[in-house]
């Protein structure tokens, strides 16, 4: 029979017993402190060497591990060892603390039910710009993390960061791998809105009991500065006379009804025949196709319903939308590459098709509509988006002050000429 190896169960733990404990074939062994009860190192089969805590809590018998030799050396596991028998002692648990631990929410996981749970309630556009937001600039930098170790400091660094902006491809070669990238620009905007996803998310986190303050309740807003871009009259007559030459029919009605309507551009291709009563005059938007999730219900001008009568005679019988797309089923997906060509006729570079959408609001203030002829218009939910318009009102407004100015201003009096001998009257 082999000789049974005697293995020491009871030792003061030094460097040098961990280095020269013997691996025992088939079986893991302990070699028990003698200055911390309980605290031992275990000698794994395959050579390892970690450090345990045996104690009793509730009846039961325990074993916690919590470091590795020779990661953790002998003299900071026994100190370690020391202050967990202290937590032992005061009645805590700390493997079952450890267990809870480890279950606790993850930001990953209250980013997957915050998309499964929230996202489905809002508009289409607006669920996957948050989903697509969170899994690129949330996830990679808080994942790992407990919900609970997220701080307002944690939330200021990162929209600190996502508001310097990275470095981008420049658009003229977007193909060409070489091509050095375009310097960071700032984007104050995009870190409000992702303030404003995270506001949401941890409230939701606090009303789930994953935890119990929003740490971006408060976040740091940054100064937005609006995009004023308006088409001049000129801008409009070239734009009107390349899309009535442009050989694409369906991508000029397209742009033609966003001039005509200010509707968005999502609005305007998704349109289908049925929302158009011609009859009225009047277009109703589905609440899946507006921003605000609700009916929106706008009059049409003769120009548009004449875009409507002619779509009914180009598009195939029994398709439901205004500009089908080559793919059956769908609406078109895709008029950038047209709306590039078309800026480049008209020297309009600077120009987004949204700009059109604030053009059409701008044509309203000329002809004399009020703001909130506008914010119905223009299906504006809140007074507060209406009034970045409110600044085109000034030559009314003008006109009121110099009507106040002339009543207030003295009228003329007649006055003697001391110079005229006959007392002449003068004004």
């Amino acid at each position: 029979m082999p000789e049974r190896i005697k293995l020491p169960v009871r030792s003061k733990l030094t460097e040098k017993v961990l280095r020269e404990a013997v691996p025992v074939v088939g079986r893991d062994y302990q070699i028990f402190d003698t200055d911390v009860r309980g605290f031992a190192a275990c000698i794994y089969r395959g050579g390892g060497r970690a450090f345990t805590l045996d104690y009793r809590h509730a009846g039961r018998q325990r074993r916690m591990t919590f470091g590795r030799w020779p990661e953790w050396s002998v003299s900071a596991a026994r100190e370690r060892a020391k202050e967990i028998r202290r937590e032992i002692d005061a009645g805590a648990d700390p493997l079952a603390q450890r267990g809870a631990l480890r279950e606790a929410p993850r930001v990953d996981d209250l980013i997957e039910r915050y998309c499964a749970q929230h996202l489905p309630k809002l508009a289409e556009r607006n669920a996957s710009d948050q989903k697509s937001a969170l899994a690129k600039m949330v996830a990679p930098v808080w994942g790992r993390k407990l919900v609970t170790e997220i701080t307002s400091t944690d939330v200021d660094k990162l929209l600190n960061k996502i508001a310097e902006g990275r470095p981008r491809p420049h658009k003229e070669k977007p193909n060409n791998r070489a091509k050095k990238l375009q310097p960071s620009k700032p984007t104050p905007v995009r870190a409000n809105r992702i303030g404003e996803v995270l506001r949401k998310m941890f409230t939701l986190a606090v009303e789930w009991g994953w935890c119990e303050d929003n740490p971006a309740q408060r976040f740091h807003r940054r100064i937005e500065t609006a995009r004023e871009r308006f088409l001049s009259k000129d801008e409009i007559n070239s734009l009107a006379a390349a899309l009535d030459a442009a050989e694409d029919r369906r991508a000029a009605d397209i742009i033609r009804m966003c001039m005509l309507t200010g509707a968005r551009l999502g609005e305007v291709r998704q349109a289908r025949f049925e929302q158009f009563n011609l009859e009225h005059m009047s277009w109703s938007k589905p609440p899946a196709m507006t921003k605000q999730r609700r009916v929106h219900r706008v009059p049409i001008s003769d120009e548009t319903a004449s875009i409507v009568r002619q779509r009914q005679l180009v598009v195939p019988r029994g398709t439901p939308w205004l500009f089908p797309s080559d793919t059956p089923g769908q609406p078109v997906q895709e008029v950038r590459r047209f709306w590039a060509q078309i800026q480049q006729e008209c020297g309009l570079q600077e120009v987004h098709i949204h700009d059109l959408r604030h053009t059409f609001a701008s044509l309203l203030v000329s002809g004399g509509a009020s703001l909130e002829m506008i914010g119905k218009l223009l299906g504006h939910s809140q007074m507060q988006t209406t009034l970045r318009y409110a600044h085109l009102m000034d030559s009314p407004l003008r006109a009121g002050v110099d009507a106040v100015a002339s009543a207030f201003r003295p009228k003329p009096r007649l006055v003697h000429d001391a110079d005229d001998q006959g007392g002449r009257k003068t004004a």
